[in-house]
């Protein structure tokens, strides 16, 4: 890793320093249009679907959220966490608790659960972050575990193992998030401000340089960058995103309970990232269609056998495709373009 004397950024394993103004620049104009034509189909999609389908799909976006504020830790940072449910939940219940006793509005009570999250990840990432491999792994399992047990036996804040439930929330006087379509459409207007947030981070100078902690801690240390801190700051960063997607999840179904804070929401979420290809942040949302899909329909398909269905497809998608769905997609373009340019070669 060395420093470009032109523009003083860091190169990694050798390669000049990427400019993500470049890279904007670079990509075809196409590929603006495929997002807004994304986007589009998104906001439409209700008026097509029957309503346990809009109620998946919403849920999918709340679960490629909380997956995308996981990868900023995972495929970025390089800190494989097994216990982002602990913000999660933290933001759920913080959220469901204001709306109880204080204010129904949906975007205070999701504020409030983003900043539960990330006080949460600050109170308990200043020593975390300073662990590395499997303690890393083993401490974030016991927070969240400790969180956990909290929300099991503080029964007269938490309800215990009956959980607690929420009225309908609203955005405004006279306008409750009553329907399903509602709340969609609220939690795609809160995903893609979120998405926004973390692609944004990933691409400034700030996500270049977790890049490098990724890669080569001790000699980003060496150089002078303080990585306790840069890794501390996206720690409370992911949290407070892990927090809105705890606060959303409280929003669609009204209720919030242990399960929210278990180690199995962690582990699904972790496996959402690996599944849909870590560093990429969107294919957490490809994880997650796969994990929601394959614990929702194979439930019913083949009960009490989601769990090892989602464990069989983890280890194939490790063998198979080491960089996940996503890092498939991006081969197949690469192979399909190299074809196309070479025809385009033969024929001048």
């Amino acid at each position: 890793m060395a420093a470009d004397p032109k523009t003083n950024q860091l190169s990694l394993a050798g390669r000049p320093p990427v400019n993500p103004l470049g890279q904007r620049q670079m990509e075809p104009a196409a590929m603006f249009w495929v997002r807004v034509a994304g986007v589009l189909c998104l906001i439409a999609a209700p008026f097509f679907l029957d309503d346990f389908s809009v109620l998946m799909l919403t849920e999918i976006l709340i679960f490629g959220l909380f997956g995308a504020s996981l990868d900023l830790l995972i495929g970025y940072t390089g800190l494989p966490s097994l216990g982002h449910a602990a913000y999660y939940g933290l933001g759920a219940y913080v959220a469901a608790l204001f709306a109880i006793h204080l204010m129904d509005n949906a975007v205070i009570a999701m504020l409030v659960g983003a900043a539960a999250g990330a006080i949460g990840a600050a109170l308990t990432g200043w020593v975390t972050v300073r662990t590395r491999g499997v303690y890393f792994l083993m401490i974030t399992v016991a927070i969240t575990e400790i969180v956990y047990s909290l929300t099991l036996t503080w029964t007269d804040v938490t309800g215990g193992s009956n959980g607690l439930s929420v009225s309908t929330p609203t955005l405004a006087d006279g306008l409750a998030l009553d329907s399903g379509r509602r709340v969609y459409w609220y939690v795609l207007a809160v995903v893609i401000i979120g998405y926004a947030l973390v692609r944004a981070v990933s691409r400034s100078p700030f996500g270049r340089t977790l890049v490098g902690i990724r890669e080569n801690e001790p000699r980003m240390r060496a150089i002078g960058y303080p990585t306790a801190r840069y890794k501390f700051a996206i720690y409370c960063l992911a949290g407070a995103v892990a927090g809105v997607a705890g606060a959303l999840s409280v929003f669609k179904t009204g209720f919030v309970s242990p399960s929210d804070a278990s180690f199995t929401t962690a582990a699904l979420v972790f496996i959402a990232v690996i599944v849909g290809g870590s560093g990429t942040l969107y294919g957490a949302f490809l994880g997650a269609i796969v994990v929601i899909l394959v614990r929702d329909e194979f439930s019913t398909l083949l009960p009490g056998r989601s769990t090892l269905v989602l464990g069989v497809i983890f280890v194939v998608a490790i063998y198979l495709f080491p960089k996940g769905i996503a890092g498939g997609l991006q081969q197949l373009l690469q192979r399909i373009a190299c074809r196309k340019r070479e025809e385009v070669g033969d024929d001048v």
